[in-house]
C-alpha cells in the first residue's frame, strides 16, 4: 500500500512539475551598456571602455556568461573564412577575401580587462565568443557590473561591417563592440560568427564616439540632451580635433553607427512626430535619387504603422555604408549607388525589419525564416501600394523562388540552423521566399483580412519581445478560430510539398458531373476550386481541411461560394457531384495562387 501510495504522489510531482514548466510565465535578459570609443581614424582602430550591467530574469542561476566578438570573424583562418572557401556556392562579397587580409587590414577586438562588480574575473576567447567564468554566480533576479576595455581594429570592408566600403563610405560600424549573448528559455545563444545574423539582448545604450572633427557620424540612438524627443545626437568639440557625439538608445537590443567625412545629413519629418534622417555621400550622381527616397520613406512609415503597428521610436535613419542592406536598431546601412526603383527596394525592405527583427526579434539563426519572410511579405506589399504598381500578386517572385527549391533536390527543412545550410542558395530562399509564402499562404488557408488581424494582434502581444513560430501560429490560431500546427510544421518543418490535382471529370447517372481531385503531394491543404460553366456562371466550391477544424469566409465578393464536407489528409482523393443542368466549361484549383503547388500543370481542366 506504501508503495502504491509513494507512486501515485510521485506521479502527481512529475505532472505538477511538468505543468508548472510548461506555463512558467515568458522572461527575458536585460542589458545596460555605457560605452566610450575613442577613434584613431587614420589607423582605423579604437579602443573601448564599457559598462555593461546585466540583470538576470532568468529562474536559472547563470555561473558563466557569453560575449560576442564579431571582428574576429575578418581573419584568415578563422570560421567564417574556412567556411566560404570551402563552401558550394560561397556569397560573392566573401569568397576567399578575408584569407587575403593583411595585418592592418583584418578586423579584432582585443578585450584588456574584465572585471564583475570590480574584481578581475577570468575569460578565454576563442575566435568570434568570449567564454567567462563568474567569479560570483548571477541569482535570479540579481544584477551585476561588468567593467571592459578593449583594443579593435577595423577591418576591410566585406561582410556588413568595415571601412572604406565599395562607395567610399569610411565606417560602416555594426557588430563592433563586445556584445554579451543571449541567454532565454533555449539556454546560452554563444554561436559563433560565421555568415548569418544575430539575436541580442534587450537594453538602454549610452555610446559616446570620440572621432575627427570632420566626420559626420549617424545611427542608433537619440540626443543624450532630449531622450524623449531627440533625433540627433550631442555633439561637442574634445581634444586633439575630436568630436564627441553622444547617443542615446532607450529598448533596444543592438546599436550602429557610421562616419564619413563627405555625408550630407538631410532630415524629413515623418508620420507621428518620427524625424527620418538621411545620410548619404556628397555624389552629384546619387543625390536625386536620395532626396526623391526621403517622403516615400515616410510614406512607407505610414503604411508600416497601419498594418503592422506604430514605430515606437522618435527617429530612423538611412545611411549609406555596408555592403547591400542590413537593419539595424533605429537605423539601417545601405549601399546607395543604385537605380531609384533599387534604392527605394532596398529601404522598404530594411525598414519593414524594424518590426519584424527589430521590435519583434526572433533568434535569426534558429527562424531566419520568420524575419526575412516576414519582411518580405509586408514590404512587397507596400512597394505594390506605394509604387502603385498593381500587381495581383505582389510575392509572384517569392511563389516562383520557393517552387524552384522545392523542386531542385537542395531544399532542407527551415528548421536548419542559419549557418548550417549546405547552400546559400538553400538559405537565401528558405528564409526570404518561403518564409513570405508562409505568410502569405497563411492568408489563403484563414482569410486575408484574418491574416490582417493577425499580423497587427502578433505585434502588440509580442513587440520588444523574442517571438518563436508557436507564438505567431497560436495568435493565428486565436484569430482565425483555426487549428494550425499542421501547418507550421508541415510547411516550415519538414520538406512536404503541396500538389493536388483535377483527376477525373465524369458524366454520372443522375445527369450531373461528377468531380474527383486528387491529393498528390504530402502536404495537406484546404481547396479553392474555381468552376466556370457553359452558361458564363462561375461558382467557387471550398472544401475545408478536416485536421483545420474551421471554414473561412468567401474571398470572392461577386462569386457563388458553396462549401462542401471536410476532405480528411489520409483520404488521397476527394469526390463530389454537380448537379444535372449545369454543364462544366473549365476549373481550376486555387485561381488566385496562392497555394505553393509546385505543379500547376494538373490544376485545371478545360480549354486553355
Amino acid at each position: 500500500m506504501k508503495k502504491v501510495l509513494f507512486n501515485s504522489l510521485w506521479a502527481l510531482f512529475l505532472i505538477v512539475s511538468v505543468n508548472a514548466q510548461n506555463n512558467l510565465p515568458y522572461w527575458q535578459q536585460k542589458v545596460d551598456y555605457t560605452m566610450d570609443i575613442d577613434v584613431d581614424a587614420d589607423k582605423f582602430q579604437y579602443k573601448g571602455k564599457q559598462t555593461l550591467v546585466y540583470t538576470n530574469n532568468s529562474p536559472d542561476v547563470l555561473d558563466r556568461v557569453f560575449y560576442h566578438l564579431y571582428f574576429n570573424a575578418f581573419q584568415p583562418g578563422s570560421e567564417m573564412d574556412v567556411r566560404s572557401r570551402t563552401i558550394a556556392d560561397p556569397d560573392g562579397r566573401v569568397k576567399d577575401r578575408i584569407s587575403k587580409l593583411k595585418p592592418d587590414e583584418i578586423g579584432y577586438i582585443k578585450p584588456t580587462l574584465l572585471t564583475q562588480d570590480g574584481v578581475k574575473i577570468q575569460y578565454e576567447v576563442v575566435g568570434t565568443v568570449m567564454e567567462v567564468q563568474l567569479n560570483k554566480p548571477i541569482q535570479p533576479g540579481q544584477s551585476t557590473t561588468f567593467s571592459m576595455e578593449w583594443d579593435a581594429q577595423v577591418p576591410v570592408q566585406i561582410r556588413r561591417s568595415g571601412r572604406n566600403n565599395s562607395e567610399g563610405v569610411a565606417y560602416s560600424m555594426t557588430q563592433w563592440f563586445p556584445k554579451m549573448a543571449e541567454y532565454d528559455f533555449q539556454g546560452w545563444h554563444a554561436d559563433p560568427y560565421i555568415a548569418r545574423e544575430f539575436h541580442g539582448v534587450w537594453g538602454d545604450f549610452d555610446v559616446t564616439i570620440h572621432i575627427d572633427k570632420a566626420y559626420t557620424v549617424g545611427g542608433t540612438g537619440y540626443s543624450a540632451s532630449n531622450v524623449k524627443g531627440g533625433n540627433y545626437p550631442k555633439v561637442k568639440n574634445g581634444k586633439g580635433g575630436k568630436r564627441s557625439w553622444q547617443f542615446l538608445a532607450p529598448n533596444v537590443h543592438d546599436f550602429t553607427w557610421a562616419a564619413d567625412k563627405d555625408y550630407i545629413h538631410d532630415q524629413y519629418d515623418g508620420p507621428n512626430g518620427v524625424t527620418l534622417n538621411f545620410y548619404y555621400k556628397n555624389n552629384p550622381e546619387i543625390k536625386d535619387n536620395w532626396k526623391k527616397l526621403q517622403p516615400l520613406t515616410a510614406d512607407l512609415l505610414a503604411y508600416f504603422n497601419e498594418h503592422i503597428g506604430d514605430y515606437p521610436y522618435k527617429q530612423y535613419s538611412v545611411i549609406q555604408g555596408g555592403d547591400g542592406g542590413m537593419e539595424y536598431a533605429m537605423s539601417t546601412l545601405i549601399t546607395g549607388e543604385r537605380k531609384f526603383g533599387s534604392l527605394f527596394g532596398v529601404t522598404a525592405h530594411e525598414l519593414a525589419h524594424t518590426w519584424f527583427q527589430f521590435l519583434l526579434a526572433t533568434n535569426e539563426a534558429k527562424h531566419e525564416w520568420m524575419d526575412e519572410g516576414f519582411t518580405s511579405y509586408i514590404s512587397a506589399l507596400a512597394e505594390n501600394e506605394i509604387m502603385d504598381e498593381k500587381n495581383p500578386n505582389p510575392l509572384a517572385n517569392s511563389y516562383g523562388g520557393y517552387v524552384y527549391l522545392a523542386k531542385s533536390g537542395k531544399e532542407q527543412p527551415a528548421t536548419t540552423h542559419a549557418d548550417r545550410y549546405t547552400y546559400n542558395q538553400a538559405y537565401g530562399i528558405t528564409a526570404y521566399s518561403k518564409g513570405a509564402v508562409f505568410m502569405a499562404q497563411l492568408g489563403y488557408i484563414i482569410g486575408k483580412e484574418n491574416l490582417d488581424e493577425t499580423i497587427k494582434r502578433y505585434y502588440d502581444e509580442w513587440k520588444f519581445k523574442h517571438p518563436t513560430p508557436n507564438d505567431f501560429i497560436r495568435v493565428a490560431e486565436k484569430v482565425s478560430g483555426f487549428e494550425l500546427d499542421w501547418y507550421l510544421m508541415d510547411f516550415m518543418q519538414t520538406t512536404n510539398t503541396i500538389d493536388y490535382a483535377i483527376k477525373g471529370v465524369e458524366p454520372n447517372e443522375t445527369g450531373g458531373t461528377t468531380i474527383t481531385l486528387e491529393r498528390v503531394g504530402e502536404m495537406p491543404m484546404p481547396i479553392d476550386l474555381s468552376v466556370q460553366y457553359e452558361d458564363g456562371s462561375e461558382e467557387t466550391f471550398y472544401i475545408p481541411l478536416q485536421m483545420a477544424r474551421a471554414e473561412k469566409e468567401n474571398p470572392y465578393s461577386d462569386v457563388k461560394w458553396t462549401v462542401l464536407k471536410d476532405w480528411a489528409w489520409a483520404y488521397p482523393t476527394y469526390s463530389f457531384d454537380i448537379p444535372a443542368g449545369k454543364k462544366v466549361s473549365t476549373m481550376n484549383i486555387d485561381a488566385s495562387a496562392l497555394m505553393a503547388d509546385i505543379n500547376r500543370d494538373n490544376n485545371s481542366y478545360g480549354r486553355k
